[in-house]
C-alpha cells in the first residue's frame, strides 16, 4: 500500500498513542518488522486518501531524483505526531524569514499542519525506508529529537555523494566477538543497508548487465586514480575473504546497477604507486600467483609479493586520504624550535556576536511570608511537635509495596537522639569525637532515604556539618578513591550509616571494615534507633536562626575525576528552600513523588529540604525499583494523586517504554513535573514525547518544569507551574555551527546541524543572574552570545571546601561590562551552565563548561556529539545511554574521542558501518573530525553509582590502555591538521666556503682519523708475513704447542681447543682433500658450513693452505629448515661456491627429506665432510702471488634483507688484523673471550683471524649455548680472568634479561667481573645505550666497571671502523635534539630537556681509519654541526661486493667514491650509515684532542616522511614506552603511509588498546600520523643474529598476509 505521510490526516488521540506505542515495541525489538507494519497499516487504514495516480507517483519519483544534491528532508510517516508537525514547522518558518534573521521562534501550542504545497513529498519507497530506519532499534531518548535524526540521515545521504573507502580492520578470529559464519563471509555488493542507497524508481529502468560492468570499469578506474568519487564500504572481513567484493561495494549505489553478480577482482592490479585496470585482449597468458594461507600471492613493480588484501585496504587507505583536507593554515607558532606546528587562525567568515551587551536579570522579590520559619531546624521542630502524625517520608520496597512510613514526630525524636549520640557518645567527655562545626560523612544507601533524612537533619541539630556521600561497595569503585580525598580534606572522621549498609561493606577476616583506598580512617556509627541511647529528659538541641555557618557539603565530580565539596551555610539552605517554595508554589501537605537521589542536587533540594520547611509528604522511589518496574513512579503519582513529581528525562524515557501495560493511568493530580536535567537541551525530545503519550492520561502541557541546576549556584532556574495553558513554552532552534563560536544564530539554510533548546523558566526569586565570556576576564556577553551563567543570590554555595584559590574563580567572580565597571558590588557564583538570557527574561542553557571541548578554537559540547551519534540509526549496535564523549590532548589541541558500548549480538561488520557513519554524520553536522571511535563490550564501562557511566575514569582507562575496546576506528589523518610544515632542503656548503680552510659556514670540517700505521713502534714479527696462511705456519714451528683456541660447551667445560701445530696439520690434511676429493683449482670458492666452533676454524685454514677462497655460511637451523634452507642455498649459489665443506650431521640434513621440501638437494654443489680426512700432507702449501688477491669472501644479509657479499683480500685481512692488535693491545700471552656468531663482520674476523695473527689465546662460547645455559659467557669470563671480551646485542639482552633476579646467586657461586677492562658489542647500528647501561647496572654488584661497556661499528665496506680499544678516554654519550635530526642538523641539548636523544659514541676509530662526513645526495663535505653519510678510507676496506649480476655502478659508487669539492683525490668508501662527529674535550694517547663517532642509523632504513628524515629505533623506542604489554616494535613505510608493528605480550583482549596509544605517542613525539598499527605475537618480528630487526623481510610478511596479525587497524 502506499504507506503515505500522516501529518495531513485528522489522526484521533488514541490512534496516535497506539502508533507512539507501536514505534516503542519495534524499537525495543519486542515485534518485528512485518508484524508492525501490519498493526500499523490496520490502525490506519481507514483514516488513509486514496493512493495518487500512476502518473503522479511519477512525478513525485522525478522531482527527488533531481534534489539529489540537495539534503532531502522528510517528516517521518508515523511518528508520535504533534511534535515533528510543531517541528517541521518552526524550521519551515525559520526558512522563511531567513532573511531578516529574527532570534527565536516561540511555538504556540496550536497544533498547525504545514500548508500542502510547502510539506516535502513523501513516496512509497522513501517514507518506508524512514520507517526501517526509524525503527531499527532503540536509542536513548534523553537524547533523542526526530527532526535531529532527520538531520543526520540528510547528513550521510549528502555523504554518499562523496563517499570515501574507510578500510575496515582485520582482526583475528580468536577475538571476533561474533562466532556465526556470516561474520566472515563478505556481504554481497548491494548498499551497506537499505536507507543508504540512493532513491530508486522503476522509471529507471534496469542496465543490462553489459552495461553496467562497462560503467564499473570506469567508475573503478576513476576511484583508483584518486578521484572524488571513491566508496566507503569496508574493506575485507577477517582472516579470510578478499578484499575486492567490498572495494565495490557501493558500486552499485554510485552507478544505480541492480546487478548482483560478482564483481571484477580490481586489487590484482597492484603496483606500487597506482593500480591500473587491465582490460584483458584476446588471449592474455596468465600465470597464477602462488597463495599464501588464503591471500593472493602478487609482485608490485619492484617485485616485493604483496597479498591483494592487504594491499587492496592499503590502496583503500592512500586513496581515502588523497581526499583534500581541510584548507591549509597560513600562520605557524614555534615550538621552541624550527619544527613549526600550525596554529589554527580564526575563520574570516566565522560568525560573530553582534547584539547589544546583556542586561543583568533580576527575579522576582523572595516575598518573606510570616509563618515562615527562621531556620530549617525550627520548622523540624514546629512540624514534629505539631503534627507528628503527619507523613513526612513514604519509602518503597523493591515490588513498589511501600515500605515504611516516616512522621514528622518521628523524624523528629530520631534526629534529637542521633543529635545527641553524635555529641556526647563518641569519644570521652573530656575529649568527644565530634564536636558542633566539624565534618560528618552520611553512607546510606539509595533505597534507604529514611535512615539518611534522620541522620541529615540529626547533624544539623547537633550542628555538625554532614558530607553525603555514596557507599563504596568495593575497595576499588570507580570514583571512590576521590571521594575518599574530599573526606580527608574536610577532616571527617565519623561515617554515619545505617544497620543494613554497615553490614553489607566489605569486611576483613577479623570483621574490620578495611580503610578504602585514599579514605581517611574512619569510626563507623549506626544511627538506627535501637542502637541509640536516649537523651535525658533535660537536653535540648539548641535551635537558633539560619546563620552563616555551614549547614551541609555536597560532593561534586568534576572533568577530571576529582571530587570538590561545596560548603552551603545554614541561610543560604533556608534561603533556597524559600525561594523553591515561592517559585514551586508549595504549600502544607502537598505529596510529592521523588525519583532522584535524595543525597545531592534537586532530589536533596526538594526531597529532603524544601519539603520538611512545608511539612510536606514525599514519596521516594528508589533507583533498584526504578529498574524493575520504570512505570513505578506515574503509578505512585495516580495511587497518592502527587501534586509534584521530581524526576530526569530518563525516567520519563523509560515511562514511555513501559506504559502500555497500563491501562488506568491518570495524571491530572499532577501540576508540576520537575525535570532535574531539563538543562540539558536534550531533555526536549523526552519532555515532547511523554507529553504526546500522556496528554490523554490527563498530562497537561504547562505541568512540565525543566530546571537548572548546578552544585555551586544550587538551583539556576525553574520554569514556573501556571494555569495558563495557553501560554507555551519558549523554544529556540539554533545553528550549530553558530554555538560553535559562541554565538547565537537562528538555524541557517544548511538545516541540517540545529540544537533546539526549551527554557528553563525565569531566575529564581531574589537572584540576579548575568551571562559571562568562558574564558579570561569575566566581561557580560552580548544578548546574541553564549556565556557561563553567573548566579548572584543569598541561596548558593559559598566554597569549594578547603581550596581557597578554586572557590575565588568561582564563587567570587564580579562581572565587568564592556566599559570595565562592575555589574553588581556583590559578588556572583558561576553556574558552570553555558547558555543565555532569552526574550521575556526566559533562560535557555545550551550545554555544560564540563561537557566543552575546544578543538581547533571552536567549542563543542560533549551531549551535542552524543546526540549525533544517537541519531546514526540502525541503532541495534550500541546500548543508548552507555557511550561516552570526552576529549584528550594530542599535539597541542583536544580531539575527540567516543566509546560506547556495543551489543552483543551486532557483527563487526555492522559495527565498523555503524561507526564509519557516525563519524561523517559528526563532521557533517559539527564540522569536527572525531579522533577516535571505540566500542567495548556490553557492561564494561566504569559506572557511576546510579548507573550511568563514569566519565573521568573511562577517559582514565583510555589513556593507560585498560580499556579494552572490541572495535576501534582512528582517524588521525582526517583531524590532525596543525602538523609542522613538510621540510624545505638547505641549500648546500659551496666549494668558495671550503677555500677558506677546514672551517664550513663557522664549522670545522667533520673528519678524523685513528693513529697513524706507519708511526707505530711494534716489535711484531707478524708484520713480516704478507698472508696469515704464512703467519700460521710460523706460529706452528715457533710455538707449536701454544693454545690458540679453547671451545666451550653449555655447561662451561672445554669441549675442545686447538695448539698452533693442531691447527696447522688440520689445515694441511683440509687442504688435501679438497685439491684431491674436491678437485679444485687455486681460486675457486669453497662454501663452509659448520656450526660455530674449530671445524670452522680449521676449514677456513684448510681453503688458504690448497690456494681456495672460502666463505663462511651459518648452518639451516634443524628446527626451522623451511625458512633457514633457502638463505644457505641462496648464499652458495650467490658466492658460485664449486664445493661445500661441512660436518656429517649437517651433511645429512642438508640432503634430508625436510630439506628436500625447501630447496632442491639435486642442485647443491659436490659436498665434503671434513669428520674423517686424508692421512697426508699436500706436496705444497699455497702461497698467493698478489696480496691484493681474494682471500676471502664476506656474507651478510643487511637489515633491509639485502644479501651482500664484500670481497676481502689478503692484504685487507692482514691489515685488519694489525690494527685490531694494537687498538686492543692483544699479545700472545692475553686471553679473550668471544661470544659472537662467527659468520661475517667483525665476529667472523675476531673468532677466526685474530688469534692467529697476534697470538692470543681465543675463548670461543657459541652464542646458541646461551640458550640453555644464559650464565655461561659470564662464568667464563669470571672463570679465566679475561680482561677482554666481546659479545653481541642478542647476548647482552639474554643475559640481562635471564640473568636480572639471580645476581645474588651467581654473587655466591663466585662470579666476579672486576677484571673485565673492555667488554665490547660487536654492531652494525646505532649502539642501544639502554641495554648496555641496563646491563652496567645489573652487573655493577659483580664487579663490573661501568666504564668497560663499549661498543663498537661496522658495516659492509669495512668490517670494523670502530672498536673500544684498551687505552683512550671512556666512551662519551650526547644528548642530541631529536626534531634537529630530522632536518639532519645536529643540535646539542642538556639530558632530559624535551625531544632529546641520547646517543653513544660508537667506540674508538681504529689505527690507519679516516672519516669525514659527506652529504649523501650531493657527496660534498659536511660541518660538524650535521648528519650525513660516514665515509670512511683504510687499508682494511673491503675491495668490492661479489655479485653474480656485477653491477658497476653500485661498486664503484660504494668502495670508490670522491668528494665533490674539496678533497676530491682521496678515494673512500660510503658506509651507507648516518653519523656525525663530535671534537670532545678528552685527550687521546697521542695528546690530540678525541673526535667521537656517533652513528645514528643506516640510510638505507632512514624513512623520508613530510621531507624530514625519520630513523625506525626513534619511533620504536616510543611506541614500547606507550604500554606495558607492547614487548617489541617495528615500523616501516608502504605507499607514504607508515605502519606500526607491535608485539603483544598480554592477553589478545589488550591488542585495540594499543592503538590509540601508539597513534598518540607518535603523533606527539615525532609528529607524525601512524598510517596503520598491526598488533602481532610476540616473536613475530623477524630479528636477525646479530639482534637487528629485519624491517624489509616484515614489511614483505605484512604485504603478503603471512603474519597473521592479532588485529590491523587503519587509520583514517
Amino acid at each position: 500500500m502506499a504507506d503515505r505521510s500522516l501529518e495531513g490526516m485528522a489522526l484521533p488521540l488514541e490512534v496516535r498513542a497506539r502508533l507512539a506505542e507501536l514505534e516503542l515495541e519495534l524499537s525495543e525489538g519486542d515485534i518485528t518488522q512485518k508484524g508492525y507494519e501490519k498493526k500499523r497499516s490496520k490502525l490506519i487504514g481507514a483514516y488513509l486518501p486514496q493512493p495518487p495516480t500512476a502518473n503522479g507517483a511519477a512525478v513525485v519519483r522525478c522531482r527527488l531524483q533531481h534534489s539529489e544534491g540537495a539534503p532531502r528532508r522528510m517528516l517521518h510517516s508515523g511518528n508520535i505526531g504533534v511534535c515533528d508537525i510543531r517541528e517541521a514547522a518552526v524550521r519551515e518558518r525559520a526558512a522563511s524569514t531567513a532573511g531578516n534573521r529574527p532570534l527565536f521562534y516561540f511555538r504556540f501550542g496550536v497544533d498547525q499542519a504545514l500548508p500542502p504545497e510547502r510539506r516535502a513529498p513523501v513516496t512509497p519507497s522513501s517514507s518506508s525506508r524512514y520507517h526501517r530506519r526509524r525503527s531499527s532499534g532503540s536509542r536513548d531518548e534523553r537524547y533523542r529529537s526526530d527532526v535531529h535524526t532527520e538531520a543526520v540521515q540528510a547528513a550521510l545521504a549528502k555523504h554518499k555523494e562523496r563517499k570515501m573507502a574507510v578500510p575496515m580492520p582485520s582482526k583475528r578470529r580468536s577475538l571476533v566477538v561474533q562466532t556465526s559464519m556470516d561474520a566472515y563471509t563478505p556481504p554481497d555488493t548491494s548498499s551497506g543497508s537499505e536507507d543508504e542507497g540512493s532513491v530508486q524508481g522503476d522509471s529507471q529502468g534496469t542496465p543490462t548487465s553489459s552495461q553496467g560492468s562497462i560503467n564499473m570499469e570506469h567508475w573503478i578506474s576513476q576511484a583508483i586514480h584518486g578521484s572524488t568519487t571513491s566508496t566507503t564500504s569496508s574493506s575485507s572481513t577477517q582472516s579470510g575473504g578478499s578484499g575486492a567484493a567490498h572495494r565495490l561495494a557501493d558500486v552499485m549505489a554510485q552507478t544505480h546497477i541492480e546487478n548482483h553478480s560478482a564483481p571484477p577482482d580490481v586489487t590484482t592490479y597492484t603496483s606500487e604507486h597506482s593500480i591500473q585496470v587491465e582490460r584483458p585482449q584476446g588471449s592474455t597468458t596468465s600465470r597464477t600467483a602462488p597463495k599464501y594461507g588464503n591471500a593472493e600471492l602478487m609482485e608490485t613493480g619492484d617485485g616485493v609479493p604483496v597479498s591483494s588484501r592487504v594491499s587492496a585496504k592499503i590502496q583503500q587507505l592512500v586513496n581515502t586520504l588523497k581526499r583534500p583536507k581541510r584548507p591549509p593554515l597560513r600562520e605557524f607558532f614555534v615550538d621552541d624550535f624550527e619544527e613549526l606546528l600550525e596554529v589554527q587562525q580564526p575563520d574570516p567568515n566565522q560568525p560573530k556576536p553582534e547584539g547589544a551587551q546583556m542586561l543583568a536579570m533580576r527575579g522576582e522579590q523572595l516575598g518573606v511570608v510570616t509563618n515562615w520559619p527562621p531556620s530549617l531546624e525550627a520548622a523540624l521542630q514546629r512540624w514534629g511537635t505539631i503534627s507528628p502524625k503527619a507523613p513526612c517520608l513514604t519509602t518503597m520496597d523493591t515490588n513498589g509495596k511501600p515500605l515504611y512510613i516516616l512522621t514528622y514526630g518521628k523524624l523528629w525524636t530520631r534526629s534529637m537522639k542521633v543529635a545527641y549520640n553524635i555529641l556526647h557518645k563518641l569519644g570521652t567527655k573530656q575529649e568527644p569525637m565530634v564536636r558542633p562545626g566539624d565534618r560528618v560523612a552520611l553512607v546510606f544507601p539509595n533505597n534507604d532515604p529514611a535512615a539518611s533524612m534522620v541522620a541529615f537533619y540529626g547533624c544539623l541539630l547537633a550542628e555538625v556539618v554532614p558530607v553525603p556521600i555514596e557507599v563504596p561497595l568495593t575497595r576499588k569503585d570507580a570514583g571512590s578513591q576521590q571521594i575518599g580525598f574530599l573526606l580527608g580534606s574536610c577532616g571527617v572522621t565519623v561515617a554515619l550509616t545505617s544497620d543494613a549498609c554497615h553490614k553489607g561493606l566489605p569486611k576483613s577476616p577479623t570483621g574490620e571494615i578495611p580503610q578504602f583506598k585514599g579514605w581517611p580512617k574512619l569510626l563507623w556509627f549506626v544511627t538506627e534507633s535501637k542502637h541509640l541511647s536516649k537523651p535525658p529528659r533535660d537536653w535540648f538541641p539548641h535551635i537558633k536562626d539560619a546563620n552563616n555557618d555551614t549547614a551541609y557539603i555536597e560532593y561534586k565530580t568534576c572533568k577530571d575525576g576529582s571530587v570538590l565539596g561545596v560548603t552551603v551555610t545554614r541561610i543560604a539552605l533556608l534561603t533556597h528552600c524559600q525561594a523553591l517554595t515561592q517559585a514551586c508554589g508549595y504549600t502544607e501537605a502537598e505529596t510529592i513523588v521523588n525519583v532522584l537521589d535524595f543525597k545531592k542536587d534537586v532530589g536533596l533540594w526538594h526531597g529532603i529540604l524544601t519539603s520538611v520547611m512545608n511539612m510536606m509528604h514525599v514519596i521516594s522511589i528508589p533507583y533498584s525499583l526504578m529498574k524493575v518496574n520504570p512505570l513505578s513512579w506515574i503509578q505512585k503519582v495516580c495511587q497518592y494523586k502527587a501534586k509534584v513529581a521530581c524526576v530526569k528525562s530518563r525516567d520519563m524515557h523509560w515511562a514511555l517504554v513501559a506504559h502500555r501495560d497500563q491501562r488506568d493511568i491518570n495524571l491530572s493530580s499532577l501540576r508540576m513535573l520537575i525535570v532535574a536535567d531539563g538543562a540539558n537541551p536534550w531533555s526536549i525530545s523526552s519532555c515532547d514525547a511523554f507529553l504526546n503519550v500522556f496528554q490523554s492520561k490527563g498530562l497537561r502541557q504547562e505541568v512540565i518544569c525543566p530546571c537548572a541546576s548546578s552544585p555551586e549556584a544550587l538551583t539556576v532556574a525553574i520554569r514556573r507551574p501556571t494555569d495558563d495553558s495557553n501560554q507555551p513554552p519558549g523554544r529556540g532552534v539554533l545553528s550549530m555551527h553558530g554555538l560553535t563560536y559562541g554565538v547565537i544564530r537562528v538555524d541557517s539554510e544548511e538545516k541540517l546541524s540545529v540544537l533546539t533548546v526549551q527554557d528553563v523558566g525565569l531566575v529564581m526569586p531574589g537572584a540576579i543572574m548575568c551571562s559571562v565570556k568562558p574564558d579570561g576576564i569575566p566581561q557580560l556577553c552580548r544578548t546574541d552570545e553564549i556565556g557561563e551563567l553567573c548566579v548572584c543570590a543569598i541561596a548558593t554555595g559559598t566554597s569549594y571546601y578547603g581550596l581557597s584559590g578554586m572557590t575565588k574563580n568561582t564563587f567570587e567572580v564580579f562581572p565587568v561590562m564592556s566599559s570595565g565597571a562592575p555589574v553588581s558590588e556583590y559578588p556572583f557564583v558561576r553556574t558552570g551552565l553555558l547558555g543565555f538570557v532569552g526574550p521575556g527574561g526566559l533562560v535557555f542553557v545550551v550545554g555544560k563548561m564540563d561537557g566543552l571541548m575546544v578543538v581547533s578554537g571552536r567549542r563543542h559540547n560533549a551531549d551535542d556529539i552524543v546526540a549525533t551519534a544517537l541519531a546514526v540509526e540502525p541503532m541495534k549496535f550500541v546500548y543508548r545511554g552507555r557511550i561516552a564523549v570526552f576529549s584528550v590532548t594530542v599535539l597541542h589541541d583536544e580531539r575527540i574521542v567516543i566509546v560506547a558500548e556495543q551489543r552483543p549480538d551486532s557483527t563487526e561488520e555492522d559495527s565498523f558501518q555503524w561507526m564509519s557513519r557516525v563519524l561523517q554524520a559528526i563532521d557533517s553536522i559539527h564540522q569536527v573530525g572525531v579522533y577516535c571511535l571505540a566500542l567495548v563490550p556490553a557492561n564494561t564501562l566504569p559506572k557511576t553509582p546510579l548507573g550511568g557511566i563514569h566519565l573521568s575514569e573511562t577517559k582514565q582507562l583510555f589513556l593507560e590502555g585498560s580499556l579494552h575496546p572490541c572495535n576501534v576506528l582512528m582517524c588521525p589523518h582526517t583531524c590532525v591538521t596543525n602538523l609542522p610544515k613538510p621540510r624545505q632542503k638547505q641549500p648546500e656548503i659551496g666549494p668558495a666556503s671550503v677555500m677558506v680552510g677546514n672551517l664550513v659556514s663557522g664549522k670545522r670540517i667533520a673528519q678524523a682519523s685513528g693513529r697513524d700505521l706507519g708511526q707505530i713502534e711494534d716489535n711484531d714479527q707478524a708484520r713480516k708475513f704478507l698472508f696469515l696462511s704464512e703467519v700460521l705456519q710460523w706460529r706452528a714451528q715457533t710455538t707449536p704447542d701454544h693454545v690458540l683456541y679453547t671451545l666451550l660447551n653449555c655447561r662451561g667445560t672445554i669441549a675442545n681447543s686447538l695448539t698452533c701445530v693442531q691447527l696447522h696439520k688440520r689445515a694441511e690434511k683440509i687442504a688435501v682433500m679438497l685439491m684431491e676429493r674436491g678437485r679444485l683449482q687455486d681460486g675457486d670458492h669453497v662454501a663452509l658450513v659448520y656450526p660455530p666452533g674449530i671445524d670452522l676454524i680449521a676449514a677456513f685454514y684448510g681453503c688458504l693452505y690448497a690456494g681456495c677462497v672460502p666463505i663462511t655460511v651459518r648452518p639451516p637451523h634443524p628446527q626451522n629448515i623451511a625458512t633457514t634452507l633457502p638463505t644457505v642455498k641462496m648464499i652458495v649459489e650467490v658466492s658460485r661456491s664449486a664445493c661445500l665443506m661441512t660436518t656429517q650431521l649437517i651433511c645429512k640434513l642438508l640432503r634430508s627429506r625436510e630439506a628436500a621440501a625447501a630447496v632442491d638437494v639435486r642442485a647443491w654443489p659436490p659436498i665434503l665432510d671434513t669428520d674423517d680426512l686424508p692421512k697426508k700432507r699436500p706436496a705444497q702449501i699455497y702461497k698467493p702471488s698478489n696480496p691484493d688477491t681474494l682471500a676471502y669472501l664476506d656474507f651478510s644479509v643487511s637489515t633491509t634483507g639485502m644479501l651482500a657479499g664484500v670481497k676481502m683480500s689478503h692484504a685487507a685481512t692482514s691489515a685488519f688484523c694489525r690494527s685490531i692488535k694494537l687498538q686492543c693491545e692483544l699479545y700472545p700471552s692475553r686471553e679473550v673471550a668471544i661470544c659472537l656468531d662467527p659468520y661475517c663482520g667483525l665476529g667472523f674476523v675476531l673468532w677466526c683471524l685474530c688469534s692467529v695473527y697476534s697470538g692470543h689465546q681465543s675463548i670461543l662460547i657459541p652464542p646458541s649455548e646461551l640458550e640453555t645455559n644464559p650464565a655461561l659467557w659470564l662464568l667464563a669470563v669470571s672463570q679465566y680472568k679475561v680482561r677482554d671480551t666481546f659479545c653481541s646485542y642478542s647476548v647482552m639482552e639474554l643475559c640481562t634479561k635471564g640473568l636480572g633476579s639471580q645476581t645474588e646467586s651467581l654473587k655466591a657461586r663466585g662470579l666476579d667481573l672486576s677484571r673485565v677492562r673492555t667488554c665490547v658489542v660487536v654492531a652494525e647500528e646505532r649502539p642501544r645505550i639502554a641495554l648496555t647501561q641496563s646491563f652496567s647496572k645489573l652487573f655493577k654488584d659483580l664487579g663490573l666497571h661501568p666504564r668497560a661497556v663499549s661498543t663498537s661499528f661496522g658495516c659492509r665496506v669495512n668490517l670494523a671502523i670502530c672498536l673500544q680499544g684498551t687505552s683512550g678516554p671512556d666512551p662519551t654519550t650526547v644528548y642530541v635534539d631529536m626534531r634537529a635530526l630530522r632536518h639532519d642538523r645536529v643540535r646539542l641539548v642538556e639530558r632530559g630537556s624535551p625531544h632529546s636523544l641520547p646517543l653513544m659514541e660508537s667506540g674508538k676509530i681504529l689505527p690507519g681509519v679516516r672519516i669525514i662526513i659527506a652529504n649523501p645526495e650531493t657527496k660534498g663535505p659536511l660541518g660538524d654541526s650535521h648528519l650525513g653519510e660516514i665515509w670512511v678510507h683504510s687499508a682494511h676496506n673491503a675491495s668490492g661486493y661479489f655479485t653474480i649480476y656485477g653491477d658497476e655502478s653500485l661498486q664503484s659508487d660504494h668502495f670508490n667514491s670522491r668528494l665533490s669539492f674539496g678533497d676530491t683525490q682521496t678515494v673512500w668508501a660510503r658506509t651507507g650509515y648516518l653519523g656525525f662527529l663530535r671534537r670532545t674535550e678528552l685527550t687521546d694517547a697521542n695528546g690530540e684532542r678525541h673526535d667521537a663517532l656517533y652513528v645514528v642509523g643506516a640510510l638505507d632504513e632512514a624513512m623520508e616522511l613530510r621531507g624530514m628524515r625519520y630513523h625506525p629505533i626513534d619511533i620504536e623506542t616510543s611506541v614500547i614506552r606507550a604500554h606495558k604489554s607492547v614487548t617489541e616494535c617495528a615500523v616501516f613505510t608502504w605507499t607514504n603511509l607508515l605502519v606500526v608493528v607491535v608485539e603483544l605480550d598480554g592477553s589478545e583482549q589488550e591488542a585495540l588498546d594499543l592503538v590509540p596509544l601508539v597513534t598518540n605517542v607518535v603523533l606527539e613525539e615525532h609528529y607524525l600520523v601512524v598510517g596503520v598499527v598491526v598488533v602481532v605475537d610476540i616473536g613475530v618480528i623477524p630479528i636477525n643474529s646479530r639482534g637487528e630487526k629485519q624491517r624489509m623481510h616484515l614489511r614483505d610478511g605484512f604485504l603478503a598476509d603471512q603474519l597473521d596479525p592479532i588485529y590491523v587497524a587503519y587509520n583514517m
